[in-house]
Protein backbone atom coordinates (compact mmCIF):
# COMPACT_ATOMS: atom_id res chain seq x y z
CA UNK A 1 0.00 0.00 0.00
CA UNK A 2 1.37 3.39 -0.91
CA UNK A 3 2.01 6.29 1.43
CA UNK A 4 -0.86 8.12 -0.30
CA UNK A 5 -3.17 5.28 0.76
CA UNK A 6 -1.88 5.58 4.31
CA UNK A 7 -2.56 9.33 4.23
CA UNK A 8 -6.06 8.71 2.86
CA UNK A 9 -6.71 6.24 5.67
CA UNK A 10 -5.47 8.74 8.28
CA UNK A 11 -7.64 11.49 6.79
CA UNK A 12 -10.73 9.27 6.72
CA UNK A 13 -10.03 8.04 10.26
CA UNK A 14 -9.64 11.63 11.46
CA UNK A 15 -13.02 12.62 10.02
CA UNK A 16 -14.60 9.55 11.57
CA UNK A 17 -13.00 10.15 14.98
CA UNK A 18 -14.11 13.79 14.94
CA UNK A 19 -17.68 12.70 14.24
CA UNK A 20 -17.86 9.47 16.27
CA UNK A 21 -14.80 9.28 18.52
CA UNK A 22 -12.43 6.37 18.92
CA UNK A 23 -15.36 3.98 19.26
CA UNK A 24 -16.48 5.00 15.77
CA UNK A 25 -13.25 3.92 14.07
CA UNK A 26 -14.25 0.93 11.98
CA UNK A 27 -11.79 -0.71 9.59
CA UNK A 28 -14.50 -1.90 7.19
CA UNK A 29 -16.10 1.55 6.95
CA UNK A 30 -12.74 3.26 6.55
CA UNK A 31 -11.66 0.83 3.83
CA UNK A 32 -14.90 1.45 1.96
CA UNK A 33 -14.46 5.22 2.23
CA UNK A 34 -10.86 5.05 1.01
CA UNK A 35 -11.67 2.47 -1.69
CA UNK A 36 -9.47 -0.40 -0.52
CA UNK A 37 -10.00 -3.81 1.06
CA UNK A 38 -10.39 -3.83 4.85
CA UNK A 39 -7.49 -6.29 5.16
CA UNK A 40 -5.24 -3.72 3.44
CA UNK A 41 -5.60 -1.33 6.38
CA UNK A 42 -3.79 -3.83 8.60
CA UNK A 43 -0.66 -3.37 6.47
CA UNK A 44 -0.09 0.07 8.04
CA UNK A 45 -2.18 -0.25 11.18
CA UNK A 46 -2.05 -3.74 12.71
CA UNK A 47 -4.77 -2.87 15.23
CA UNK A 48 -7.43 -0.32 15.98
CA UNK A 49 -5.20 0.96 18.82
CA UNK A 50 -2.36 1.55 16.33
CA UNK A 51 -4.72 3.43 14.01
CA UNK A 52 -6.21 5.45 16.87
CA UNK A 53 -2.77 6.41 18.19
CA UNK A 54 -1.56 7.38 14.71
CA UNK A 55 -4.64 9.52 14.08
CA UNK A 56 -4.41 11.21 17.48
CA UNK A 57 -0.68 11.82 17.05
CA UNK A 58 -1.21 13.33 13.58
CA UNK A 59 -3.99 15.48 15.02
CA UNK A 60 -1.83 17.00 17.76
CA UNK A 61 1.07 17.41 15.32
CA UNK A 62 -1.24 19.31 12.94
CA UNK A 63 -2.52 21.40 15.83
CA UNK A 64 1.03 22.17 16.99
CA UNK A 65 1.85 23.28 13.43
CA UNK A 66 -1.29 25.46 13.39
CA UNK A 67 -0.26 27.03 16.69
CA UNK A 68 3.27 27.63 15.44
CA UNK A 69 1.89 29.21 12.26
CA UNK A 70 -0.47 31.37 14.32
CA UNK A 71 2.47 32.55 16.44
CA UNK A 72 4.49 33.36 13.31
CA UNK A 73 1.59 35.12 11.59
CA UNK A 74 0.47 36.91 14.73
CA UNK A 75 3.57 37.73 16.79
CA UNK A 76 1.51 39.95 19.11
CA UNK A 77 0.59 37.55 21.92
CA UNK A 78 -2.79 39.18 22.65
CA UNK A 79 -3.82 38.90 19.01
CA UNK A 80 -2.66 35.26 18.91
CA UNK A 81 -4.76 34.50 22.01
CA UNK A 82 -7.74 36.18 20.36
CA UNK A 83 -7.29 33.93 17.33
CA UNK A 84 -6.90 30.70 19.33
CA UNK A 85 -10.61 29.71 19.21
CA UNK A 86 -10.38 29.58 15.40
CA UNK A 87 -8.72 26.18 15.68
CA UNK A 88 -11.78 24.71 17.41
CA UNK A 89 -14.22 26.62 15.21
CA UNK A 90 -12.77 25.02 12.07
CA UNK A 91 -13.87 21.58 13.29
CA UNK A 92 -17.40 22.85 13.77
CA UNK A 93 -17.34 24.40 10.30
CA UNK A 94 -16.79 20.90 8.92
CA UNK A 95 -20.21 19.27 9.46
CA UNK A 96 -20.23 20.23 13.15
CA UNK A 97 -17.38 17.89 13.98
CA UNK A 98 -15.59 18.12 17.29
CA UNK A 99 -11.98 18.60 18.08
CA UNK A 100 -10.76 15.01 18.08
CA UNK A 101 -8.87 15.56 21.33
CA UNK A 102 -12.10 16.53 23.04
CA UNK A 103 -14.04 13.61 21.62
CA UNK A 104 -11.40 11.07 22.58
CA UNK A 105 -10.98 12.63 26.02
CA UNK A 106 -14.64 11.86 26.66
CA UNK A 107 -13.86 8.19 25.88
CA UNK A 108 -10.66 8.21 27.94
CA UNK A 109 -11.43 5.24 30.20
CA UNK A 110 -12.00 3.02 27.17
CA UNK A 111 -8.94 4.08 25.17
CA UNK A 112 -5.87 1.88 24.75
CA UNK A 113 -2.77 3.28 26.47
CA UNK A 114 -1.04 4.44 23.25
CA UNK A 115 -4.13 6.47 22.29
CA UNK A 116 -4.42 7.92 25.80
CA UNK A 117 -0.82 9.14 25.54
CA UNK A 118 -1.50 10.98 22.28
CA UNK A 119 -4.74 12.50 23.61
CA UNK A 120 -2.85 13.79 26.65
CA UNK A 121 -0.18 15.24 24.37
CA UNK A 122 -2.86 17.14 22.44
CA UNK A 123 -4.05 18.80 25.64
CA UNK A 124 -0.47 19.43 26.79
CA UNK A 125 0.57 21.24 23.59
CA UNK A 126 -2.53 23.44 23.74
CA UNK A 127 -2.03 24.31 27.40
CA UNK A 128 1.69 24.99 26.89
CA UNK A 129 1.01 27.29 23.91
CA UNK A 130 -1.71 29.16 25.79
CA UNK A 131 0.49 29.49 28.86
CA UNK A 132 3.36 30.88 26.80
CA UNK A 133 1.11 33.37 25.00
CA UNK A 134 -0.50 34.49 28.28
CA UNK A 135 2.93 35.18 29.77
CA UNK A 136 4.19 36.89 26.62
CA UNK A 137 1.12 39.12 26.63
CA UNK A 138 1.66 40.05 30.27
CA UNK A 139 -1.89 38.91 31.03
CA UNK A 140 -0.79 36.77 33.95
CA UNK A 141 2.41 35.73 35.71
CA UNK A 142 4.17 32.47 35.05
CA UNK A 143 3.06 31.05 38.40
CA UNK A 144 -0.61 31.22 37.35
CA UNK A 145 -0.33 30.84 33.58
CA UNK A 146 -0.77 27.06 33.38
CA UNK A 147 -3.97 27.09 35.46
CA UNK A 148 -5.39 29.91 33.32
CA UNK A 149 -4.33 28.11 30.14
CA UNK A 150 -6.13 24.94 31.28
CA UNK A 151 -9.26 26.97 32.02
CA UNK A 152 -9.18 28.54 28.55
CA UNK A 153 -8.59 25.19 26.86
CA UNK A 154 -11.44 23.56 28.79
CA UNK A 155 -13.79 26.49 28.19
CA UNK A 156 -13.22 26.54 24.44
CA UNK A 157 -13.58 22.76 24.19
CA UNK A 158 -16.80 23.08 26.19
CA UNK A 159 -18.06 25.81 23.88
CA UNK A 160 -17.44 23.49 20.98
CA UNK A 161 -19.40 20.68 22.66
CA UNK A 162 -22.38 22.92 23.32
CA UNK A 163 -22.29 24.34 19.79
CA UNK A 164 -22.19 20.84 18.32
CA UNK A 165 -25.17 19.77 20.39
CA UNK A 166 -27.08 22.67 18.81
CA UNK A 167 -25.50 22.37 15.33
CA UNK A 168 -24.82 26.07 15.63
CA UNK A 169 -21.68 28.07 15.00
CA UNK A 170 -23.43 31.09 16.49
CA UNK A 171 -23.59 29.32 19.87
CA UNK A 172 -19.81 28.81 19.73
CA UNK A 173 -19.21 32.42 18.70
CA UNK A 174 -21.48 33.75 21.45
CA UNK A 175 -19.69 31.70 24.10
CA UNK A 176 -16.28 32.87 22.89
CA UNK A 177 -17.52 36.45 23.06
CA UNK A 178 -18.73 35.81 26.61
CA UNK A 179 -15.31 34.43 27.56
CA UNK A 180 -13.82 37.66 26.26
CA UNK A 181 -16.30 39.90 28.04
CA UNK A 182 -15.70 38.22 31.40
CA UNK A 183 -11.93 38.31 30.93
CA UNK A 184 -11.10 34.63 30.49
CA UNK A 185 -9.84 35.43 26.98
CA UNK A 186 -8.33 38.76 26.00
CA UNK A 187 -10.86 41.00 24.29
Amino acid sequence: MSSSSKEAILAAARRSAQAHGYGGLNFRDLAEEVGIKAASLYHHFPSKADLGAAVAKRYWEDTAADLDAMTAETPDAISALQRYPEIFRRSLESDHRLCMGSFMSAEYDDLPEPVKKEVQTFADINVAWLSQRLCAAGVIGTDESEARARAIFAAIAGAQLLARSRSSLSVFDALIQTYRSVGLLPA
